[in-house]
């Protein structure tokens, strides 16, 4: 049996597969905030899920930047009680198996690019907008080969604000509920949403300058749910914004929903 995780910034979700191929029973909870805690709270969830069935493997995605060895979560805006701990071993230990570990956008992107809306694309950009913004590049069916993973939130998009002119601190949904007092999903006003989405566009615009990717995946709870966001007004956008590439790549909406990490998960145990 094979056990499958993904450690957001808001909630984590455990999974496992009997097969290696097909996900089977899951359970979903807020991520805890202490790190033992939540390495301890991983284990007993798979324990459970397990159901007395042995575990061979282990892979997941967490939020932040991970260390060379994939091992320690050396950034995370989110997790911050996480920073700094040795996360892979400390899960090994616990669970008993051999763990992988990769950042949680970089999992959710291969799991589209395998199973959902990038199925059938050589190289797929995916974003998540969410809590945060994450991302990565998928090129034939694997994560792209990188020192520490992909960043694109933290890109800079406006240098004249040296604290927050990076894109996760201009559109993600912790930047709303700063500026705005209440969660994403409570804003309706079209005009916040189409402000969002402009500056939006500018971040994923850079990206395709720099992955040249043929097809592009929003995904994440505002990309996927919110009620007022639209990937045909980012693709607009961006294509407005290009100067360079001769055709702007189809945007796709995410198809996986909360699963694209466990989905990535079960494309990575192959790998």
């Amino acid at each position: 049996m094979f056990l499958l995780f993904d450690i957001g910034g808001t909630n984590m979700r455990v999974a496992v597969s009997h097969d290696g191929i097909t996900l089977g029973a899951q359970k979903s909870l807020p991520t805890p905030r202490d790190f033992d805690e939540g390495v301890e709270t991983l284990s007993r969830i798979a324990q459970e899920l397990c159901d007395g069935n042995s575990l061979v493997k282990a892979v997941g995605g967490v939020a932040g930047t991970l260390d060379t060895d994939r091992n320690v979560l050396i950034h995370s805006p989110n997790n911050g009680g996480w920073k700094g701990k040795p996360l892979r071993e400390a899960l090994e230990k616990a669970l008993g198996v051999p763990v992988r570990l990769e950042n949680d956008a970089a999992l959710a992107g291969l799991g589209e690019a395998v199973h959902g809306a990038g199925k059938g694309f050589s190289i797929v950009v995916y974003f998540t907008i969410s809590t945060g913004i994450g991302g990565a590049r998928i090129v034939e069916g694997n994560i792209d080969a990188s020192a520490y993973g992909f960043e694109p939130g933290f890109q800079i998009i406006d240098m004249c604000d040296r604290e927050a002119g990076y894109l996760e601190a201009r559109a993600s949904g912790s930047a709303l509920r700063k500026k705005f007092g209440v969660p994403a999903e409570e804003i309706t006003d079209e005009a916040v949403w189409k402000e969002f989405e402009q500056t939006l566009a500018v971040g994923i615009h850079n990206s395709l300058l720099h992955w040249s990717p043929d097809v592009v995946v929003l995904g994440g709870a505002i990309a996927e749910k919110g009620r007022f966001f639209s990937v045909e007004r980012v693709h607009e956008h961006a294509t407005q914004l290009l100067r360079v590439l001769p055709t702007t790549p189809v945007f796709k909406k995410a198809e996986l929903g909360d699963d694209g990490g466990l989905y990535g998960g079960l494309a990575l145990l192959s790998r």
